[in-house]
């Protein structure tokens, strides 16, 4: 079992930059690749960004990508997604994902969730 806890959303004025960092417990995330996702209010949850467990491949949703940053730190059981340029489009809920494949982490399916972390753009 690996629980997954978000933190470092906030209100920000679009143009500035957010990281949020994803702690995990229970098991050592080394052996999981890592995703965010995030839903907006009234929409699907979509895929964000991805990283291997080994942290070699990343992979990004479109509409972030030259923006967002995923990285992972394996020694602190951490991820982290490193959020430039935002805005008013990115507000949402962020949700780190856990899984043991690379499709579950590139779907709604991981094996694992977190709680959520809002982000607040304005403009």
């Amino acid at each position: 079992q690996v629980q997954l806890v978000e933190s470092g959303g906030g209100l920000v004025q679009a143009g500035d930059s957010l990281r949020l960092s994803c702690a995990a417990s229970g098991r050592t995330l080394s052996v999981y690749h890592m995703a965010w996702f995030r839903q907006a209010p009234g929409k699907e949850r979509e895929f964000v960004a991805a990283i291997t467990w080994s942290g070699s491949n990343t992979w990004y949703a479109d509409s972030v990508k030259g923006r967002f940053t995923i990285s992972r730190d394996n020694a602190k059981n951490t991820v982290y997604l490193q959020m430039n340029s935002l805005k008013a489009e990115d507000t949402a809920v962020y949700y780190c994902a856990a899984g043991r494949t690379v499709v579950s982490i590139t779907t709604t399916k991981p094996d694992y969730w977190g709680q959520g972390t809002q982000v607040t753009v304005s403009s």
